[in-house]
Formats: C-alpha cells, sequence, structure tokens
C-alpha cells in the first residue's frame, strides 16, 4: 500500500483547498488502495465569504480549515518528511496559490511557503511523484524555478497564466480538462480540473487519470528500491 501525502491549503475555493478537488484526489487515492496523509501549513489566512466573494475581517489557520476536509486526521506538514511517502498530490483552488506560495499577488516573483518548498524537493531528489491539479502546478514552479530542474506542467489553456508559468522556469502544455501532462523525468504530474471544467464529472475524469499516473510512478519507484 502506497502512502500518499494530500498537501491541503485550507478549505474552500476562494481561500483555501477547492473542496471537490481535494475529496476526488482522495477518492480516487482510496479507491486504488493508497494511504493517505493529510498535511497542510499551521499559518494563517485571510478569509474570503464564499457567498459574497467579500473578504471577512477574521483570519483562519491553514491546518485547521484543511483539517475540515481531513475529518481531524491531519498534520502539519513541517513534521512530515519525504522517507515517509511514495508521492504527494497538491489539489488546487486559491488556497494554493495564497497559502502555499504567494503566486495570487507575486506572479512570477512567488515565493512558497518553506515547509512546502522543502518537502516537495525531498520528494523530487528522492524521485517519487508529485501531483498537481488545477492551479496548483503554480506551487510546483514557485518551488523549483531557483533550480535546474524545470518542470513541465499545465493548467489548461489559459495564455496569461501559462506565460507566467514559462517565465518562472517551467515548461508548460495546453490539455484539456479531462487530461493530464506527464513529466517523465521529473515525476510530475498535472491535470487543469477546475481551471477548465464547469462540471464535477469532468474534473473527476483528469483527476482520476492523474492518481492513476502518480501511483504507477510510485510503483515503479517502490519496485527499484525492493530489487536487489
Amino acid at each position: 500500500m502506497p502512502n500518499v501525502g494530500l498537501i491541503l491549503s485550507g478549505c474552500g475555493v476562494k481561500d483555501g483547498s477547492e473542496v471537490n478537488e481535494a475529496v476526488l484526489s482522495a477518492y480516487f487515492l482510496d479507491k486504488a488502495g493508497a494511504k493517505i496523509i493529510f498535511m497542510a501549513p499551521d499559518v494563517q489566512q485571510e478569509a474570503v465569504n464564499h457567498v459574497t466573494g467579500q473578504p471577512e475581517r477574521e483570519k483562519r489557520n491553514v491546518l485547521v480549515e484543511s483539517a475540515r476536509i481531513a475529518r481531524g486526521n491531519i498534520r502539519n506538514i513541517k513534521e512530515v518528511k519525504a522517507d515517509e511517502l511514495d508521492a504527494v498530490v497538491l489539489p488546487g483552488g486559491f488556497g494554493a496559490v495564497k497559502n502555499l506560495c504567494n503566486f495570487a499577488s507575486e506572479g512570477a516573483n512567488a515565493k512558497t511557503h518553506p515547509e512546502v518548498a522543502r518537502l516537495l524537493q525531498e520528494m523530487h531528489r528522492a524521485k517519487k511523484p508529485i501531483g498537481a491539479v488545477c492551479i496548483s502546478p503554480a506551487v510546483v514552479a514557485a518551488v523549483f524555478k531557483e533550480t535546474p530542474v524545470k518542470p513541465l506542467l499545465t493548467i489548461g489553456t489559459d495564455k496569461s497564466t501559462s506565460e507566467t508559468l514559462e517565465k518562472m522556469n517551467a515548461r508548460h502544455e495546453n490539455h484539456p480538462v479531462h487530461e493530464i501532462a506527464v513529466d517523465r523525468e521529473n515525476l510530475i504530474v498535472s491535470t487543469p480540473a477546475y481551471m477548465l471544467g464547469e462540471r464535477v464529472s469532468e474534473v473527476a475524469v483528469g483527476i482520476e487519470k492523474l492518481v492513476g499516473e502518480v501511483l504507477s510512478l510510485a510503483s515503479r519507484k517502490i519496485v527499484q528500491a525492493s530489487s536487489p
């Protein structure tokens, strides 16, 4: 049974993880027999009223909010090391580009939360796969933009966003909602999800493919590690 980290960024598309993407990622991982390790950074976030779309006066904690999706079974990402995991998946939602990195405000100058960057870099060095859903490929680009790694990613077909990712040393491929981009050199898989999709059934197709490819890449690594 592979251990897969699911990196959350809060609860709700406008200030945290996109809930459908997070749940679908968890569902397809569980259906495939993976053990899911939910995690999030322990930081405060700006809260958004999801009815009005307006900012709230209060701030909320990303770890505490993410625990709503994980049914309370969640860990602070700073406590998680790559040697515990066989793969990681990042759902999208604005939290990915507000709380895991600041791409939403800084674009190509984005910086990543240090513990998120640390874990993804550990995973890459260990040659363990990373899955990125919706806008979360921006997190991956931010993590590796000042390294020799040039990740191949997709956020769908949005020209402005894809050009910004390319300014961050990433390579971008256009893909429809039901497809995935696979970077076999760096073991990174991405899918557009709600960057393009309007229906949960559409989004589910790409996420299921992403999870399948991430687990396939992880299984190859597990077999290699166990070979004499």
